[in-house]
C-alpha cells in the first residue's frame, strides 16, 4: 500500500514569495486531505509569543507591526498575518499545535507554531515526523537562515523536501519529470514522488550520460514505475556549456513539467559549493516545484 501524504511541515521564515509556497501548500493539502503544520522560524518566541494565539484582528496585527522594535518581530508578525489570511480565504480549519492528529480524516486543516531561530534541531526533528517539508524558493535577497533551514532538513530529516517555485504556479504535479542517475539519492526521490506520479497526466524520466552513476538505468526505472501502475517515458538530455543542471532544467521545460523529482548532492555539498553542481544549479535557477531527497 502506498503511503499517503497527511502531514506537511511548512517552515515560514519570510524569505522568498510566501504567496507561491502557500499556493503549493494549498494544492497539496487539498489533494491529499492533509494537515499543514506551519512554523515560524528565525525569531525569538519571547518577542512573538502573541503569535501563537487566535482571535487577533487585522487592525491589531497592523498595530503590532508598527510597534515592533526589531526586523525579526516585524517579519514574524507579517508571516502570521499572511498565514491567517490564507487559511481564512480558503476555508481551512485551524487547530492548535497540541491538537494535531486528534481529528485525522476530517479534511484539510492547519496549525501555526513559533520556534526559536536557533532551534534548527527542533525543526529537523519535526521534519522527521512529517511526510514532507515544503519550503519557499531561496530568494537571493532573502533571510540567509532560509538556506540553513533548507539544508538542515534536506540532510537530517530522512524525508523529502519540496521547494516551491519563485511565483505561484498554475499547476503542480500534472506533468512530472524525474531526474535519474542511478544513485541512492535518486532512488529515494523516485520513491518519494510516487504519490504525485500516481495522479499525474504524464511522467518522464530524464537521464544524461555525464550525470549517470553506477546503478540501474532509465529503462529499469520505467519498469519500476509500471509495477506501481504509472506509465512513463524516458529522455536523454545533454549538458549546456558543460552544465548538467542547465540541461536538466531545459529538458524539464521542454516536457512542460510542473514538478521535478531528483536526488540531491550525489557529490559532497562542499564540492558542489566550490565547483558548482546539479543540486546547486536547481536550487538557484528552478522555476518549477522541485522535490529533493538526500
Amino acid at each position: 500500500m502506498l503511503i499517503d501524504i497527511k502531514n506537511i511541515l511548512l517552515p515560514l521564515n519570510g524569505s522568498g514569495d510566501l504567496e507561491a509556497v502557500m499556493s503549493v501548500a494549498l494544492d497539496f493539502a487539498r489533494r491529499f486531505e492533509a494537515h499543514l503544520s506551519a512554523v515560524v522560524v528565525g525569531s525569538d518566541p519571547s518577542e512573538v509569543a502573541t503569535l501563537a494565539g487566535e482571535g487577533i484582528s487585522a487592525g491589531m496585527v497592523n498595530e503590532m507591526i508598527d510597534t515592533a522594535t526589531t526586523e525579526a518581530q516585524r517579519r514574524a508578525i507579517s508571516i502570521r498575518k499572511a498565514f491567517d489570511s490564507f487559511i481564512h480565504e480558503h476555508g481551512i480549519r485551524r487547530v492548535e499545535p497540541s491538537k494535531i492528529g486528534s481529528s485525522a480524516g476530517d479534511g484539510v486543516s492547519a496549525s501555526l507554531d513559533v520556534l526559536n531561530g536557533t532551534e534548527h534541531d527542533s525543526l529537523t526533528w519535526r521534519s522527521r515526523l512529517a511526510d514532507m517539508t515544503l519550503v519557499p524558493n531561496l530568494a537571493k535577497d532573502g533571510d540567509p537562515r532560509a538556506s540553513e533551514t533548507l539544508h538542515a532538513i534536506l540532510f537530517d530529516s530522512g524525508r523529502p523536501l519540496v521547494i516551491a517555485p519563485p511565483t505561484p504556479p498554475k499547476t503542480v504535479g500534472k506533468r512530472i519529470a524525474i531526474a535519474w542517475n542511478g544513485t541512492p539519492e535518486a532512488s529515494l526521490a523516485l520513491r518519494c514522488i510516487l504519490p504525485w506520479a500516481h495522479k499525474a497526466e504524464a511522467v518522464q524520466v530524464l537521464t544524461c550520460q555525464d550525470y549517470q552513476r553506477r546503478g540501474p538505468g532509465a529503462d529499469e526505472v520505467v519498469t519500476y514505475l509500471r509495477m506501481h501502475g504509472i506509465s512513463a517515458t524516458t529522455r536523454e538530455f545533454g549538458a549546456i556549456n558543460r552544465d548538467i543542471g542547465a540541461g536538466l532544467l531545459k529538458a524539464a521545460t521542454e516536457f512542460n513539467a510542473d514538478m521535478l523529482g531528483m536526488g540531491a548532492y550525489s557529490h559532497s555539498r562542499l564540492r558542489q559549493m566550490i565547483l558548482g553542481g546539479v543540486t546547486r544549479h536547481i536550487l538557484e535557477k528552478a522555476q518549477l516545484t522541485v522535490l529533493m531527497s538526500r
